[in-house]
């Protein structure tokens, strides 16, 4: 309960004035509290009950009562709100309580509000609505608007229409604050589908809880008569004059219809027209009579022209239109005219430059037409006054397009009159650009970045810049600035799309070569004269694995068998040799791990998977075989790897003819042997040959010419020894042996048989062999030709 106690105190010749106010809700049972009196007036019950203290009330029927006993107000009947206060919002009781010796005089009013015990009710319990089939889309039909006695939120809120099939709900607000309430069609009717319709129309208040009330809409569809209603005149004309009294009728329009019954019934109304002509006419629907319901004012429309309908209970129409010339009444407001504008101008213009110059004119006289005008604030314009009636809109200081590109700017005039009347104008103002603002790239600098073996032409990386000006003067160029990346043209190396600022390769880099370099783009505007700016791009090219291992060491060779010779005392772990290997690339491209692809003996090496380094792995013994062949794979850590294979061979032995023994013994070398002591055989008696022939011929020119002599020419071939090449020790920690034993392979042409002397010991740790050893060779050049074959010698690394 709301409770609100005002109290004025006036002491007068023994008498007490004191007002106090209560709120309580109406439909309260009765014997409710509404307050207490005694505590609220400051009065002791023991006063109430000595003063016979009563209420007294102006209405026969008293709502509220006293209790002396307690110094409380009750409820004494039920309150209805709606019942006691018909016609106003705000509902009191006013009464006033009255105590004796001495007299002392209270009032009291109490407030009842309102609570949602109502709900919305129509006047009709349903309407009936006869519609031709042939009604047009949008025809409206009125309807009755409900009543809620509850006020504010527990009064109608909204109206609900259902179905909507044909038809939709429309409301139009009046001025009283109610609703006027239509049904609009928005479906053609089809009598012969449907030719009965129902529809519910719910009214819905907004108190708690919830109330409603409904009217069933009965709707009957009629066939199309044939006769439309036929205005008398197609063009009406009257006269009315301005600020005419709302009533005034203007014309009277007359229409007939040829058919009978509710077909000629004819109604009048105000059909589609332009402006507010229903804010200023209205039409009876049943006389035609047009009269003004708004205020009419020359100076805004001189003429108005009604457009009206007559239509009959068929749903046929008939139209035509009413004019209205309006007379005049002197009630002006000040004119503005536009004499001449700007609607753009430039950004860099001078201070004081006119944008803008205009007319004030005002038809009424004396104080009512001086007119006086101004501009809005905050714009850096300037409105002066040049003659009478003349103003000119100036520039007032610095223009900046990027700061504000567009001004509204509103002109205001009043005149002198009372109350004073004006008028105003906008004036648009576009500020063109000028090129002041050159490009700005969105970074300070940039790093891009490719892989290597890029295909030519593949776009790299974009640079961006922005111009705040507009249109061409913030249309960017991109230039690639003249520079060299080691002598060369940077244009050798990439491009810039002038127009999108894409920078592509321009030929395929590699990482080996160079690793990264820098250039500078410049961003150019297209204004005149163009601004720019330029950046700086530093390009880092990416590795990739485009390099397999490559093997320093063991060298192959393509014309000898590379031996590494291991001693048959050798312990466990003992050191072989070492496989060397590189590779171009970088990072994990670059690194390397080795392992023993194949093995004569796979038990008796193994290979360092970091470092390369062969080693035994178990204690040689006198079973292992002398010749072993060792393929290691080195393979780098790139996606996809590369990889390269070497062939390493191994001679266990702890003498050199038992190396000899083993590695002499190839069946293809004595076929090669054979062959080849065949060509030299050929060979030598070609020689031979031309030789003799030789002879003869010089002999006898010796003969011819000096005939006395005769010289008797023997010569016999040198034998001219070989000896070959000679290989230093680069391994002197594997343990190979101090001394080389250089062997001297000479042939026969008809001995299998071989002799070996041994040539004297030198510093290096290589020997030669020539494992078929078939023979002494008779001529240097037959010599040097088995000793020149790819696959004669044999090298051996002595640990």
């Amino acid at each position: 309960m709301n409770r609100q106690v005002l109290f004025v105190f006036l002491l007068s010749l023994h008498s007490v004035f004191a007002q106090v106010s209560y709120s309580i809700p109406e439909e309260r049972p009765k014997g409710s509290l509404v307050g207490n009196i005694a505590q609220d007036l400051g009065l002791d019950i023991k006063r109430l009950m000595s003063g016979k203290a009563k209420i007294y009330t102006r209405n026969s029927d008293e709502y509220v009562e006293l209790n002396r006993e307690r110094g409380v107000l009750l409820v004494k009947e039920r309150i209805d709100r709606e019942a006691l206060c018909t016609e106003t919002e705000l509902c009191a009781l006013h009464f006033q309580i009255i105590l004796e010796n001495p007299m002392e005089f209270y009032t009291v009013t109490v407030q009842i509000t309102d609570i949602n015990d109502n709900a919305p009710t129509f006047e009709k319990r349903e309407m009936t609505f006869k519609i031709s089939e042939s009604a047009m889309v949008g025809a409206k039909f009125v309807l009755g608007r409900a009543e809620d006695l509850d006020v504010e939120i527990n009064g109608i809120q909204h109206y609900e229409l259902k179905p909507t099939d044909n038809f939709a709900l429309k409301l139009h607000n009046n001025a009283d604050g109610n609703k006027n309430v239509e049904m609009v069609l928005q479906k053609p009717l089809d009598r012969e589908k449907q030719d009965q319709m129902s529809l519910m129309l719910t009214a819905v208040d907004g108190g708690e809880p919830q109330m409603s009330g409904t009217m069933l809409i009965l709707i009957t569809v009629l066939d199309a008569n044939d006769n439309a209603p036929v205005f008398t005149q197609q063009t009406y004309k009257a006269t009315v004059t301005e600020n005419s009294s709302k009533g005034t009728v203007v014309a009277a329009v007359t229409a007939s219809d040829a058919d009978q019954g509710s077909n000629s019934k004819i109604t009048y109304s105000i059909t589609d027209t332009i402006g507010n002509i229903r804010n200023m006419f209205e039409i009876n629907m049943e006389t035609g009579n047009v009269s003004v319901i708004g205020n009419i004012d020359f100076e805004k429309s001189k003429h108005f022209q009604v457009n009206l309908g007559a239509s009959d209970d068929g749903g046929l129409t008939d139209s035509c239109k009413l004019i209205i010339d309006v007379q005049d009444v002197n009630d002006n407001k000040p004119e503005i005219n536009i004499m001449s504008k700007s609607n753009v101008i430039s950004e860099d213009a001078e201070l004081s430059t006119v944008v803008t110059m205009i007319n004030i004119e005002d038809l009424d006289s004396g104080d009512n037409g001086n007119v006086k005008c101004f501009i809005s604030e905050n714009v850096p314009f300037l409105l002066k006054a040049s003659t009478n009636n003349f103003y000119s809109l100036v520039t007032d200081s610095d223009l900046d397009r990027e700061r504000a590109s567009e001004y509204n700017i509103t002109v205001t005039c009043s005149d002198e009159g009372v109350p004073s009347l004006s008028s105003s104008v906008t004036l648009t103002l576009q500020i063109s650009d000028v090129n002041d603002n050159e490009p700005v790239f969105e970074r300070s600098s940039y790093e891009a970045y490719i892989v290597e073996n890029n295909t030519p032409g593949v776009s790299i990386f974009t640079v961006r810049a922005t111009d705040a000006d507009w249109n061409q003067n913030a249309r960017v160029s991109y230039i690639l600035e003249d520079s060299s990346v080691n002598g060369v043209p940077v244009s050798s190396y990439v491009s810039v799309s002038a127009d999108s600022g894409v920078i592509h390769a321009v030929r395929s880099f590699d990482y080996e070569q160079i690793k990264d370099f820098q250039f500078r783009v410049k961003a150019q505007d297209g204004g005149s004269p163009p601004l720019s700016s330029n950046v700086t791009v530093k390009m880092m090219i990416q590795d990739q694995n485009d390099n397999p291992p490559q093997v320093l060491y063991p060298v192959q060779t393509g014309g000898s068998v590379v031996a590494e010779m291991v001693p048959r005392s050798a312990d466990v772990g003992y050191l072989v040799t070492k496989v060397v290997a590189v590779d171009v690339d970088s990072g994990q491209n670059a690194w390397l791990s080795y392992k023993l692809q194949k093995a004569t003996d796979r038990a008796l090496f193994e290979v360092g998977s970091q470092n390369g380094e062969i080693r035994t792995i178990r204690q040689v013994s006198d079973k292992d075989s002398v010749k072993q062949r060792l393929s290691v794979t080195v393979e780098d850590n790139g996606q996809p790897s590369r990889s390269a294979t070497v062939i390493v061979n191994v001679a266990v032995a702890d003498s050199f003819p038992e190396v000899l023994s083993e590695f002499s013994d190839f069946p293809h070398d004595k076929e090669y042997n054979d062959n080849l002591t065949f060509y030299l055989v050929l060979a030598l008696a070609v020689v031979s040959f031309l030789f003799i022939t030789c002879l003869v011929v010089i002999i006898s020119v010796k003969i011819y010419r000096w005939r006395q002599s005769r010289i008797l020419y023997h010569s016999n071939l040198p034998v001219i020894p070989y000896y070959p090449p000679r290989y230093s020790d680069t391994l002197g920690t594997t343990g190979t042996l101090q001394h080389v034993y250089n062997y001297e392979v000479c042939r026969t042409t008809d001995s299998r048989k071989s002799d070996c002397k041994f040539g004297r010991a030198g510093s290096q740790n290589v020997l030669i062999m020539d494992p078929s050893c078939s023979g002494t060779m008779q001529r240097i050049q037959s010599e040097k030709s088995i000793l020149d074959e790819p696959d004669s010698p044999l090298e051996v690394r002595l640990p």
